[in-house]
């Protein structure tokens, strides 16, 4: 059973195990002209499954895509026919990117048995890996699914208020370096433009192969946490909705160093909440 990566040869060569189950994960910012769930129709890994975490949500949350409750995934992990103990493998169409925030998702409820597939759709189709049309079907597991969140997983900004200037945590923020000083414009209207106080910037590009967009070998991935001061303090991912954060989280789980929190409101809730102190620059 994998809990980071899987190949695109791996995933083809297990496409049919019965307890496997592939979710298209996909997500597009809003500045992006496409769409997920559209794109998903027109062409997907065969046997997957559409991942929307726009729905599978918070459906009371003023912010985007926040967590649900463990009532709510487990509701809607059923209803993709995702079993207890099954190998689950996420993806999404931009090599690495949101399939991160759902293998986090899994994690967070309890459930460890789940993979990215390193590179996403674009490394399948690489591979030689054909497409299927439509919605997908929803095979019956043999054992329902139980969702439990896990304490300690995520905090919220009072948390990270009152920690702001001590030692109790390092933020690390997965968005463009741009965006992290303040000098590029947030894609969602109405936020400020900078970081939170004390933060170290570990854009989550950095992480992946600029061609292929998988992720860097483990010597590297270590390398760039120590530059950013990792060490065995408590960490917290974020970044502009909670999405790409958990790419620094996936990278975090390769290379053995403590698991993050996350922030989920992050920069959404962050940058449009006037009393929170930001800074600008490096």
């Amino acid at each position: 059973m994998h809990s980071t990566l899987v190949s695109a040869d791996w995933l083809a060569t297990h496409i049919d195990d019965v307890d496997l189950r592939i979710l298209d994960a996909s997500y597009f910012l809003p500045t992006v002209d496409r769409n997920a769930d559209r794109e998903f129709v027109r062409g997907h890994i065969p046997g997957a499954l559409r991942f929307d975490i726009e729905e599978i949500s918070d459906p009371d949350a003023t912010l985007p895509h926040m967590l649900p409750n463990a009532a709510q995934f487990e509701h809607a992990m059923q209803g993709l026919g995702v079993g207890e103990g099954m190998q689950i493998v996420v993806y999404d169409a931009l090599g690495l990117f949101s399939a991160a925030r759902a293998w986090w998702m899994f994690r967070y409820f309890g459930h460890d048995t789940v993979a990215v597939l390193d590179g996403g759709l674009p490394a399948w189709v690489a591979a030689g890996g054909g497409l299927q049309e439509g919605r997908g079907r929803v095979r019956t597991p043999p054992y329902p699914f139980r969702a439990k969140a896990r304490s300690g997983w995520v905090v919220d900004a009072e948390m990270l208020l009152e920690g702001l200037g001590s030692d109790k945590q390092l933020i690390l923020d997965a968005r463009a370096s741009g965006r992290f000083i303040g000098r590029d414009p947030e894609p969602r209207p109405g936020m400020r433009a900078g970081h939170i106080p004390g933060s170290t910037n570990v854009p989550f590009m950095e992480l992946l192969d600029p061609e292929t967009k998988q992720m860097k070998p483990r010597a590297e991935l270590l390398e760039i946490f120590a530059n950013a001061g990792v060490d065995e303090q408590p960490l917290v991912v974020s970044c502009g909705s909670g999405v790409t954060a958990c790419v620094l989280a996936l990278g975090l789980e390769i290379c053995g160093l403590p698991t993050p929190a996350l922030y989920d409101g992050s920069w959404s809730e962050w940058g449009i909440r006037d009393e929170l102190p930001i800074e600008q620059g490096n």
